[in-house]
Parts: C-alpha cells; structure tokens; sequence
C-alpha cells in the first residue's frame, strides 16, 4: 500500500471502529453527538455520519478522543482492533500482527535492553512498574486488613490468638510491600518524575507536597 493510500485506509478503519463501538453503546448518531457536546466537545451529526460513511478522510484527534470516551472504549483500540484483524499496516508498507501495533503505541514492545535512562520509553516502563507496586501494596495490605477483621470476631481464644500470629506474618509482608513503594517513588522523582497520587491505605508516609517543593 503506497503512502497515499495508507493514510484514507487507516481513517477507514479508525470510522468503522467508531461506527461499531456506537452501535455497541446503543447510540444514535444523534444521541451521539449530544453526548460529546456533554463532554465539552459539540460533534455534528453530520460529522459523525460523514466519518462513518467514508465521505470524510480524515479523524480529528480531539473528536476522537471525545468520541472514545462517549463510546466507552479505550482509545487505542479503535485505532488497532485486536478483534477483528490479525494483521494491519501499521505504517505504509509495514504490515504487523494487530498486538505489535498496538504495542507499538503504547510502548510495550520487548525491548532486548533496559531503555535508556532518561528516554520517552524508560519513563512509560517506570510507571508502568509503579503501577504494577502499587497494586502489590494495596493487595497485601486488604489482605492483612481483613485478616485483623477475621481474628477479632473470632470467639474462641485459642483460635483468635493463632489467628492473630498469622496476621503478624500477612502485616509484615504487607508492610514490606509498602515500603518497597515509597522507595520507588522516591526514585522516581530523583529522575524528575512526579509519581501519581496513592491510594489513602498505601499512602502513609508519603510527603507532602509542600515538602517535596
């Protein structure tokens, strides 16, 4: 596929993506379009249509990503459907399977090194490692949470009291967990990166904005 024809094909797959996610919500075209004026961004009807039907060859990114969000889709996989297509062009003359594309964009392609420090990709990696932390953290700190609730209603003595050794045990991993957190939030804004804010039961100990100024 020559470049010019690439770019009118990528729209016509990003339009029946969008046509598809529309039906899928179950919503007209009109009532499309008066959802994304409730999203700050008035779309004509007629914009809508003329994308859908093909007569209009390009997509705006900001009434895309409106349109995403009154569809309810992730952006990305109107652009790089994974349900449909086994293979796409993701650039003129570079057919890849549809995970690689969008891997692509989104920067999760396997890298045979670490990213170099500094670079676009090392900061998508980190917050995607801080997420992953976070969700480590949160999930041993219910877990120990709720085995505190168990081994307080527990009426025998003998059994609240074994249960409670074993909370000791879930606290500790979960405090471990937590603290591995904050270390690699530390971390990150020695690079300059502004971690996102935590959840209130992992964010004990975390600074204060006007301490971080």
């Amino acid at each position: 596929m020559t470049a010019s024809e690439w770019s009118p094909a990528f729209t016509a797959r990003v339009a029946e993506q969008l046509r598809r996610a529309r039906k899928a919500a179950g919503l007209t075209v009109a009532a499309a379009s008066a959802a994304c004026a409730d999203q700050g961004l008035p779309i004509p009807a007629t914009t809508i249509t003329n994308l859908e039907t093909g007569r209009r060859t390009s997509v705006d990114l900001a009434e895309f990503l409106v349109l995403a969000t009154v569809y309810g889709v992730p952006p990305v996989t109107l652009m790089f459907p994974l349900d449909t297509e086994a293979a796409m062009e993701v650039l003129p003359g570079q057919e890849v399977p549809a995970w690689d594309a969008l891997a692509w964009f989104t920067g999760e392609t396997r890298l045979d090194h670490p990213a170099p420090e500094g670079s676009p990709r090392e900061a998508l990696d980190l917050f995607r490692a801080h997420s992953d932390a976070v969700t480590t953290a949160l999930t041993s700190a219910r877990m120990a949470k709720e085995r505190r609730r168990k081994a307080t209603l527990a009426t025998d003595t003998g059994r609240r009291d074994a249960l409670l050794e074993t909370v000791a045990s879930y606290e500790e991993l979960a405090g471990d967990d937590v603290r591995e957190l904050h270390v690699f939030r530390d971390r990150m804004r020695e690079r300059g990166l502004t971690p996102p804010p935590l959840p209130a039961e992992v964010a004990f100990g975390e600074p204060s904005e006007e301490g971080r100024g």
